[in-house]
């Protein structure tokens, strides 16, 4: 799918998430391609609530879900999106990877959750944050409202230490930020800014799309997409190196967990 910002425009996001740790692409993903995503995840959501039970592994009522690399998920106008790509490439470098294809999913009678960082540093003892090595492409399958639990972020905490962030806040001198978002909406984060779930005080459930993209070195084997042959013979030359570090299996029913494998993911 071809560009259809500018360079400008791309430098212009990836400045943002260097300085404030996440952007926004209003309106980029096509909504209609986005419903498709809303219908066939709802059973995915209820088989996976029905298998773990009271295994509520964001939370109280606060469900991630790895989704399966089949149609409609496995779908390089989304995965693949060149505008995406363009600034991703410009904060991990040109070599980098895809390993996460999932959601969270916060339903009626979720709570806040503690605020945290989806990385540890790479190296805590060096007391200072390094450049960008991993990205979370985040992108809802509805509206998010002020009601429906929107994701919560303290701007610029990405590249502090957490301490010092957990101390900012505190302090006042920063504050959690609603991200509000409609159908469309793209939003590129470095994982390491503060933030947290919030409850989703309506009927319906608020499914939040997670794609994570990271440097070309950087591997975390508790996360991964399970990619059938079928699908890989189909892809294209960049989605097949993206996804390089991910398994192919030739099954996919055959080699699913039975429980979502990324329990450890608040740091």
């Amino acid at each position: 799918m071809a560009a259809r910002l500018g360079d400008a425009d791309h430098a212009r996001h990836a400045e943002e998430v260097l300085r404030d740790g996440q952007t926004i692409l209003r309106g980029h993903f096509p909504e209609t391609v986005l419903r498709a995503w809303h219908t066939a995840f709802t059973p995915l959501l209820d088989a996976h609530i029905q298998r773990e039970g009271m295994l509520r592994n964001r939370g109280t009522e606060r469900y991630y879900v790895t989704l399966p690399f089949t149609a409609p998920f496995a779908d390089e106008r989304i995965f693949a999106d060149a505008d995406v790509l363009a600034v991703v490439e410009r904060l991990v470098g040109a070599d980098f990877t895809m390993g996460q294809l999932a959601t969270d999913t916060p339903l009626i009678g979720s709570e806040y959750q503690e605020i945290h960082r989806d990385a540890p540093p790479l190296f805590p003892e060096w007391g200072r944050e390094t450049p960008p090595f991993q990205l979370a492409v985040n992108f809802p399958l509805v509206d998010v409202t002020l009601d429906n639990g929107p994701f919560e972020v303290a701007p610029a905490t990405h590249m502090l230490a957490k301490d010092e962030g957990m101390a900012r806040l505190e302090r006042g001198e920063v504050a959690l930020q609603p991200m509000l978002m409609s159908l469309g909406d793209v939003m590129i984060r470095d994982v390491r800014g503060l933030h947290r779930g919030t409850p989703n005080r309506t009927a319906e459930p608020r499914p939040m799309c997670v794609i994570g993209y990271s440097r070309r070195w950087l591997l975390r084997p508790e996360v991964s997409i399970r990619i059938p042959r079928a699908m890989y013979d189909g892809l294209s030359q960049r989605a097949r190196a993206m996804l390089r570090h991910n398994p192919i299996v030739d099954d996919l029913a055959a080699v699913a967990p039975d429980t979502e494998v990324y329990q450890a993911y608040a740091y």
